[in-house]
């Protein structure tokens, strides 16, 4: 089966798109090492095939986009390219079309000090722009089929982001992550989305790596300033502790009110940091089928 052929932008109009989960959980799972400041990055460059393996798992836990291991790779072009390759082959190897969405990660992502969770860097949005414009270009000219500006903490970094994807005719998905009804530096939502809402690169806009009581209320801000399709892929409500390394989980699990979500306007749903292919296979299912889901992605609905 070849890699999708049709736009992602004309699927989201169609319908609820499948995204895949968290792809560090998944190779900690398959025995992978994922310590040093590359974290993903350093099994695609050491041991690309659990990579694909890793894609591969979720591709048969139905999902049909694939996010690659670039999330927290600088400059390197050759890995990036990999990156899209590894995913590739595994969309390629599916039998339904499987999009695959190059991860282009924040600056915070980069330090590896869990500083996207924070934002506000000290650096102007020029320079935001001059660090993530090559990586842009060297993932584009890879061939992915959407762009994933994800887990973006702040405005100053979506601007930058945006400056570095504007002429380029490559599309995207713009994608924050939030706390409290803002974005993780605290600026109101409705201004963070409004930037993406005139960017005609801009495919969907949302928010990931967030607790998922966070998603509802961001949803209805972004709708509030744009009709674009919107996306939601949450991690499981853990926090991370950057110093020690680790994920603090939540003492009961987050709703996932998903039927709320589609509601809202969200297209593009799945699963970040710590949501794994049996979760997304339950989630694929009950967007096959209309059930809603709360408590754990594949939990009763308690609306």
């Amino acid at each position: 089966m070849s890699r999708a052929t049709g736009p992602l932008a004309e699927a989201l109009a169609a319908g609820p798109v499948l995204l895949d989960g968290g792809l560090s959980n998944q190779l900690a799972d398959q025995g992978c090492d994922l310590s040093g400041g590359l974290w993903t990055g350093r099994v695609l460059a050491e041991r690309p095939e659990e990579v694909e393996a890793a894609h591969t798992a979720y591709v048969r836990a139905g999902a049909e986009v694939l996010i690659t291991a670039t999330y927290q790779l600088g400059h390197d072009p050759g890995l990036l390219e990999r990156g899209v390759r590894v995913a590739d082959r595994a969309a390629r190897a599916a039998d339904r079309p499987v999009w695959v969405a190059a991860s282009v990660g924040p600056y915070g992502a980069v330090l590896a000090d869990g500083s996207e969770y924070r934002g506000r860097y000290g650096l102007s949005v020029a320079r935001l722009t001059a660090f993530h414009r090559p990586r842009v270009e060297a993932l584009r000219a890879a061939g992915p089929d959407v762009l994933a500006l994800e887990t973006v903490p702040d405005t100053d970094e979506a601007e930058a982001l945006l400056r570095a994807l504007a002429g380029t005719g490559a599309r995207a998905w713009l994608s924050y992550t939030v706390e409290a009804g803002r974005t993780r530096a605290g600026q109101p939502l409705p201004e963070a989305f409004a930037l993406a809402a005139a960017a005609p690169e801009v495919i969907a806009v949302g928010v990931n790596c967030c607790d998922p009581a966070q998603v509802l209320p961001a949803l209805e801000a972004a709708a509030s300033v744009t009709d674009k399709p919107l996306l939601a892929y949450p991690n499981d409500g853990s926090v991370w502790e950057a110093g020690a390394g680790r994920w603090h989980a939540p003492r009961t699990p987050a709703p996932w009110p998903v039927a709320a979500w589609r509601s809202a306007g969200a297209r593009l749903i799945g699963g970040c940091c710590r949501i794994g292919p049996s979760e997304i296979d339950g989630l694929g299912r009950r967007l096959r089928t209309g059930r809603k889901s709360s408590g754990t992605p594949d939990g009763p609905d308690p609306y």
